[in-house]
Formats: structure tokens, sequence, C-alpha cells
């Protein structure tokens, strides 16, 4: 075709577009929701992208230089930024070291510190944040307490002043918003640490963590404050540095550190890195291999697989709108091929509305995603609890989105201005068509398609170490074209329930399979944008289930723990400790007592043994005799599986008590364990533990003075009974009576309730306060509140934005359907149809196209969603042999959208659609 020719489609597409501003307005909606998800998630992605710059600010606030001072006498390679990698190494012991690490040794580390930085340099200490009990409105809380004073500039970046002012004075101090949240104060309120008061001044923030619960005061308030924070200040080693106008720490100066044992992170260093060669620590990487690397090509795997889903979603979504435009302008159509238009001029008409939408659609979209990430940029910052760098919007990134947005869209018009081009003359003027069933051999490539593609997907993620991108997005990308070729004929098969339903119902299922044209379309855009929700999904579970696997918790969730001290036997002590605790936490229900067993005469340090509950022998770890024998353990043995066990908590290996304490500390209400430890019989918590109906305890001689061979021990046998769970508290429970038969003694180690709801914050503040005046360290005081998820940014934006995209283009995919079918609605409205019976039938018909779509496009997320997490799978295990990432499916979420979508659909519908309609004209 001549450009001419080109000209005229483009502006008759724009006339239709104005012309028939609903329809258009529903097409531009279709386009623009997936190109609003796409560039959502890149301006979120790019956001938190820190550069260089924003990366250092974040470490060295305004200061020059951090240094950090690890071990006497070691060696350090580093990375530039040293939070990219370092290895500190430490001289063989009979080895004498360099002269640098002599020097070290020997000298203090501010001092040395001094003599290596240029003349002039300010040394700014960085004290670590030590867990101190801050009053509260309720009691007392545990929190961070740094010193740091924030009205000097070097701290800005590093930490900085959200609201209010900056402590002036040894009274004043800041509190981060996480702190004054749990503890119900403000800015202006008064908190107290040990004997000292402070008025919090100020809402100090902690850019890259922005959930720490922390006060932050001038130095020497803190140190008048006594605590754990007076001993840290005389230990410090790490310092911002501020050097003299005009000097640098370049990076030889940075290896000079690293020789003497300093890791130094330097601003000049960062903004003007060297070359890769002259990086020790990559130099070292690169000969061995870096062990990120696997790492790096899951993370590549996963970005191509979600922009190449995401341009196939855009597609899909964007092809019922078209297709509905073509069939409302068939007869316009109809009238220009019948003007003398051949088929290419019909053809470019139909793809000039592609252009024409797809490139209003796109800018739409990149515009509403800028501004709802702008707007909720707050939000999305404490959800995943760090600040953006800076509200990124990267022109090419944007323009980018918009071409795909606008190419995708051309696409999408090419099958609906073939079929347009194709169309009978007659028929399009007089309104007529045909049904045709869909054809089998479809059916069968759409199966073949499905399955071949999922095969290809997950073989591809984990078989494959060349081309796993192309695979896993090949192969998504092939399943879900295959299920859109099986649309016809799952339409069809829908509609054979019809037969089973009431009137408005069944006449939605007998519609949408006379019009599968226009329904199949209609399905195939909501199983995309489900398909995308769910495979975010599935990928976001499944990582807050690894993590939730890898979570370490030896007591049951809602278990409050009280530990008590080891070296106060007087049991009023423990009376009023939990006197405190049952006051402050009244519905806690019945405490149990937890007993340590003892070997020897422990009245002494000197004269107690140890008591373990040991392994059977076949399961034992091997490295544990060698320990016992305090001999060395070879790397080979720590590696064996057996050793990874770990199921020791604070009291120990093997505990005592009453029979609360299988309730409350091992969460075991099992009557048969019950009874065997009232028999005197042992209760192990793992197969390992049980060989033969009998348990191991071991008896271990007290340590001798320094030079004495290793202590004797010896292993008794003890009947047993298996009670299985997952995590204890210890290995083995022995009944007091027992303990005594054996020979040994106990002595209370703890209390442990199990409440039926899970405490306040407010309450263990309450218990804390209290326990505070009976002396009890916060550290002995806990409540298990299970696995806590972690998401990061980039993940709450693909979700946030994928829910978005499924919900909008299952109302807008629906709608374009239920307007294709005004006529039909006209027509029942022209034989005496009630309103009623109108707005049921629309509602049905958008909800049956919600429901396929769903269903389908929940079976099409599962499989990318597989794929990549196959991915990690293989990047983890390739660092950590033996570790396995989970795939694990929100089945609640997944159950929520099968049935909120279709009811959503379907109640939209009905309630927009008119009671009056107005009769269109029907061609004879």
């Amino acid at each position: 075709m001549r450009l001419g020719s080109w000209r005229v489609a483009l502006r008759i597409a724009r006339r239709d577009a104005l012309r028939a501003k609903g329809r258009s307005a529903l097409v531009l909606a279709m386009i623009a929701l997936p190109v609003l998800g796409v560039a959502g998630a890149d301006v979120v992605y790019r956001s938190s992208e820190l550069t260089p710059a924003q990366r250092i600010a974040r470490e060295l606030g305004t200061a020059d230089v951090l240094l950090e001072f690890d071990q006497p006498g070691a060696q350090v390679r580093q990375a530039p930024l040293a939070s990219d990698g370092h290895d500190v190494l430490t001289p063989p012991a009979a080895r004498a070291g360099t002269a640098q690490q002599q020097r070290a040794q020997q000298t203090d580390p501010a001092v040395l510190a001094a003599q290596l930085l240029p003349p002039g340099a300010v040394l700014v200490p960085v004290p670590a944040g030590h867990p101190e009990l801050a009053t509260s409105v309720t009691g007392r809380l545990r929190t961070a307490v740094v010193a740091a004073d924030l009205a000097d500039p070097v701290w800005h970046g590093r930490i900085d002043l959200a609201s209010g002012r900056a402590p002036a004075g040894d009274q004043e101090i800041a509190a981060t918003r996480t702190f004054l949240d749990r503890s119900g104060l403000k800015v202006g309120s008064t908190t107290s640490l040990g004997d000292r008061s402070f008025t919090i001044t100020g809402v100090a923030e902690y850019p890259d963590d922005l959930n720490a619960t922390a006060l932050v005061g001038r130095p020497s308030a803190v140190a008048k404050a006594g605590g754990t924070s007076q001993q840290a200040a005389d230990t410090v080693h790490s310092w911002l540095v501020k050097l003299p106008s005009g000097t640098a720490v370049d990076w030889p100066k940075v290896l000079e550190l690293n020789r003497n044992g300093f890791i130094a992170t330097s601003r000049s260093v960062v903004l003007h890195p060297p070359a890769r060669s002259q990086v020790p620590f990559y130099v070292e990487q690169d000969r061995y291999g870096s062990s990120t690397s696997a790492l790096d090509q899951a993370d590549r795997v996963t970005l191509a697989t979600v922009v190449g889903m995401a341009l196939l979603e855009i597609v899909l979504l964007a092809g019922p709108a078209f297709a509905v435009g073509a069939r409302r302008s068939r007869r316009q159509l109809g009238l220009l091929a019948a003007a003398g238009g051949d088929r290419a001029q019909v053809r470019a008409v139909v793809l000039g509305g592609g252009v024409v939408l797809g490139l209003a659609g796109a800018t739409v979209g990149v515009a509403l995603a800028a501004l709802l990430v702008t707007l909720g940029q707050d939000r999305l910052e404490l959800m995943a609890g760090k600040r953006f760098g800076s509200l990124a919007l990267v022109p090419a990134d944007l323009l980018g989105v918009m071409a795909v947005g606008l190419v995708t869209g051309l696409l999408a018009a090419v099958v609906p201005a073939v079929q347009a081009a194709r169309q009978d003359v007659v028929a399009a003027l007089t309104g007529r068509g045909t049904v045709k069933p869909p054809a089998r051999r479809l059916l069968l490539l759409g199966v073949l398609m499905v399955g071949g593609g999922a095969v290809l997907a997950l073989l591809g993620s984990v078989a494959l170490t060349r081309g796993r991108s192309a695979a896993v997005l090949g192969g998504s990308m092939i399943a879900e074209l295959g299920m859109v070729a099986c649309i016809p004929t799952v339409v069809g098969l829908f509609g054979r329930l019809g037969r089973f339903l009431p009137l408005a119902p069944r006449m939605a299922l007998r519609d949408s399979v006379r019009h599968r044209g226009r329904t199949a379309p209609a399905v195939a855009a909501v199983m995309a944008a489900v398909a995308g929700s769910v495979a975010v999904g599935v990928y976001v579970a499944s990582g807050n289930a690894e993590q939730r696997a890898a979570y370490e918790s030896s007591v049951p969730d809602k278990a409050v723990t009280l530990y008590l001290d080891a070296t106060d036997h007087d049991p009023a002590t423990a009376a009023a400790q939990r006197a405190a605790v049952e006051q402050a936490m009244p519905d806690l229900g019945p405490s149990a007592t937890v007993l340590s067993v003892r070997y020897g005469d422990c009245t002494t340090p000197a004269g107690c043994g140890s008591v373990t509950a040991e392994p059977s022998p076949a399961t034992r770890c091997p490295a544990d005799d060698l320990i016992a024998r305090n001999q060395p353990v070879p790397y080979q043995v720590q590696a064996d599986p057996r050793c990874q066990r770990n199921d020791q908590g604070r009291f120990g290996t093997l505990v005592s008590g009453d029979p609360g304490v299988l309730h409350n500390l091992f969460g075991l209400r099992d009557p048969a364990a019950e009874q065997a430890a009232a028999a005197g019989k042992a209760v192990v918590f793992n197969a390992s533990m049980i060989q033969d109906g009998k348990a191991v305890v071991r008896l271990q001689e007290p340590f001798g003075p320094a030079g004495s061979p290793p202590p004797s021990y010896r292993d008794v046998q003890v009947d047993a009974v298996l009670a299985p769970l997952a995590r204890s508290a210890a290995r083995m429970y022995l009944a007091p009576d027992a303990v005594a038969r054996l020979g040994l003694t106990t002595v209370n180690s703890g209390l442990v309730w199990l409440p039926a709801a899970m405490p306040s914050d407010a309450a263990a503040q309450r218990a804390v306060g209290a326990l505070s005046a009976t002396a009890v360290s916060s550290n002995n005081f806990t409540v298990e509140r299970g696995f806590q998820p972690h998401n990061t940014t980039m993940a709450l934006g693909l979700t946030a934005f994928a829910g978005l995209v499924a919900l909008g283009a299952a109302g807008i995919a629906t709608g374009l359907a239920a307007a294709d079918s005004q006529r039909d609605l006209a027509t029942l409205a022209a034989v005496g149809a009630a309103p009623g019976i109108r707005r049921r039938l629309s509602g049905f018909q958008c909800g049956v196209i919600a429901a396929m779509g769903t269903i389908l496009g929940t079976v099409c997320g599962i499989v990318p969603a597989m794929a990549l997490r196959r991915v990690q799978d293989t990047a983890s295990g390739s660092l950590v042999p033996g570790v396995h990432t989970v795939i694990a499916v929100p089945w609640p979420t997944l159950g929520l959208t099968l049935v909120v979508l279709p009811l959503l659909a379907t109640g939209a519908a009905a309630l927009l659609t008119r009671s009056r309609i107005t009769l269109v004209r029907r061609a004879a």
C-alpha cells in the first residue's frame, strides 16, 4: 500500500474512535492496563535500584571513608564497595605474619587508623547498637540504642532525621517510627533507659531499614545511660572518617589499609572504581569462579520470562478489543469494500485502529503508572522496609514500554484485520453471519502445545546450562498460546452445562457458544491477566514458604518463655517472676516449669559435668564423638548430612518437668506419650534418637584444669518412645522420677506458657516492664510470633500491579463482550423480556467469560512460576548443596480469585445494564 492509503486509513480509524467513544474507551483501557502493570513495575524497580552515589550515602552518610577493623593480625581482600563482598584472611598460628600484621596486633585500631590515613582525618566512632529496655506506654520495650550525634552532618544519609529536631542535650533522644508505633509514644514524650529519662525530640530513620526499633542519642547521653551501650563504646571497631579538603583515600591506600586488617569503603573509590584486574578480591573470584554467577543467571531468566510473558499478555488483552471493534464496524468495512476498497485497504483501516488506540493506550498506561507509584511511594517503601533511591522515571524505559504497547496493540489487531478483509461483503452489509464449530485440528494442536510447552519450560529450567531463558520463556508462551487454541472447544464444553441451569445462565452459556468469535478473545484476555497474577502469586508465595521452612523456632507459635537465672535457685525468685508475667498477661493459661538435668556435684562449676541426649549410633553425627574427645573435625565430617540437624534450644538437649512441659514447651498432646513418660520412659521427637526402643543419654565428667586430658564420658541407654515433631525445643524429655533413677539432679531453668491466642505487643511490653523490677534481662523473656514474611520492593510492585491488571482486565473484557451483545439484548426487549431478565442475562454472559478465563488462567500461571522456582532451585543448589527451593501454591488466594472475579464481573454487568434499551438498526 502507498503512504497516502495509510494516511486515509489512520484518519478513518481516528474518526471511528471518536465516534464510538464508549467502545474506544474500553479498547484504550484494555491496552493501557497491561502497559500500566509493566511500566509500574519498571518504575518501582528503577526507583529501588540504588546508584553508586546513593549506596555510598546509605553506608557512609556524608563521610569520605567507612573503616571497619575485623581481627588483629588479619589481612583483607575486598570489593571496592566492601558490602559487595570481602574476605578476611587470618595467618596460621605457627606463622609470624607480615610486618603489617604484627603492627596491627600490637597497635590500638583507632591509633593505627589515624597513622594510616591522611593527616587531619577525623574519626567518628560507629558503635554497634546494643539492646536495652526502654519504657513505653504499657511497660518496657526492647530496643537498640545507638550513639550518634544527628546534628553532625556526617550521619545524614546513613541515619536521617525524618521529623522533629536532633537531640541537643544529654536528656534528649530521637526514636525511629517503629519504636514510636510499638511503644505508643510520640515526639515530646519521655522514655527511660535504666535510671535516666530522655525526651524524644525527633523521628530518626534508617533509609535501608525502615522497620528498625531504635533510639538514637548523642554519644555522651548514651554513655551516661550505662548498660551495654557504655560497654560498646569502649570496643568500637568501626569509624566514619572525614578527610581534610583536597585529600582522598584512593585504591592503593585501600589496599594498604587491607594489609593492616581494615575493611575500607571509600567514597572516591566507589565513585571511580579501579579496573577489575586491579582488585584482588575479583581476581580470586575469577580464578575459582564466582559463587554468584548461578544466581545472576537465575535473575536474567526471571527478567526475560517476566518481560516476555508481559508482552504476550498485552497482545492477548488487546486482541478482543480490536476483534469487537472490527465486528462493530462490520457494516462500515463492508461499505468500504463495496465502494471499491481492496482487502489491503480494509486491513489497513483495522490496523490503523490498532495504531491510534495502541499509542493512546500506551501513553495513558505509562502516565497512570508514574502517577500511581508517585502517590503510593511512601506505602511501597514502608512495606518493603527501604526508601527508594529516588523516584526514577527513566525516559528510555518508559518510551520502550510505550513502543512495546504500540507494537503489541498493532499485533493484536492483525487477526481481526485479516478476518475483516476476508469477510463476505453481502454478509457484512446485511449483518448476517454463520456459526462454525471449532476445528478438531486446532484442539489437538492446542493440547500438544500446552503439554509440550509445560515440559519445555519445566525441564529446560534445570536440564539446560545454556538457553535456559529461551526454554523457560518459550515453553511458558507456547503453553499459554496452546491454551488459547483450546478456548473455542472449552467454550463449547461449558455450553453443555446450560441444560441443567435456569433461564438466564442457560441463555448466557448458549449465547457464548453461538458467538465463539466474541467469547473466545474475551476469555483469552481474562486468562492472560489471571495467568500473570497467578504466576506472580505462586512465585512470591513460594519465596515466603522457603523462608518459612528455613525459619528456626524451637518452641510452638504463641509460646511465652521465661528463662530463669541458672545461678539463682531460690524458689521465691521464680515465684515472683511468674507472678509478674501472669499479672501483666492475664490470659496465658497454666504455666509449666522446665527443669534442666545436671550430672555431678554442681554446687561448684568444677564439679559439674554435662548431660546430653545423643542420637542412635547409626544416625549420630560423626563429629559428636570427635568433639567429645577434643579432637579436630575434618571438613568432610562437618558436611555429613547427619551433622546438619539443629535440635538444641536454650534449655539443652534433655529437659525434665511436669507433664505440662510436653504441652507448653513441645506443643505435644499425645496421651500415649504422656503415659510412657509417667512410666519412666524417655520421650524423643526425632526418629534418629531411638533404636530398638532405646535412647542414649551421655554423661560426661567435668573438665579438668587447663592442659588436662579430655574428660571421659559414658552412654546410658533408657527405654524410649517416639513422638514425632517437625521442630522441638530439645531432643528428649524425661520425667523427674526417671531422672532421679539415673542418679541425676534437676534445677529450675524456665517457665513456659502456651496461650490460646497470640499475645499482643503491648502485653509483652507490660510483662517486660514488670520483670525489669525483678532484675530479669529482657533477653530472658520471649514471645514466639512465628515466621514473619519479608517481601522485596520488586515483589510487592509485581504483586500489586498484577492484581490490578487482572481485576481491571476481567471487567473490561467482559464489558467489551457485553457491548457487542447489545443487539441481542435489544431483540429480547423487542419481544417483551422484562428488564430483570435482560440484566441477569448480561450479568451471566460476563460471568461465564470471567469464570472460563479465570480457570484457564490459573492453570497457565502455574507453569512459568514453577519453572522460575526450579531455576532458583538450581542456582541455590549450586551454592548450598542439599538446599532445595520450595514451590508453594497459594490455594486460598487462588480460590478467592476463582470465586471473586466471576462474581464481580457478573454483578457489575448486571448493575450496569440499562433497564431501557434503545432498539438498534437490524438490516434485512
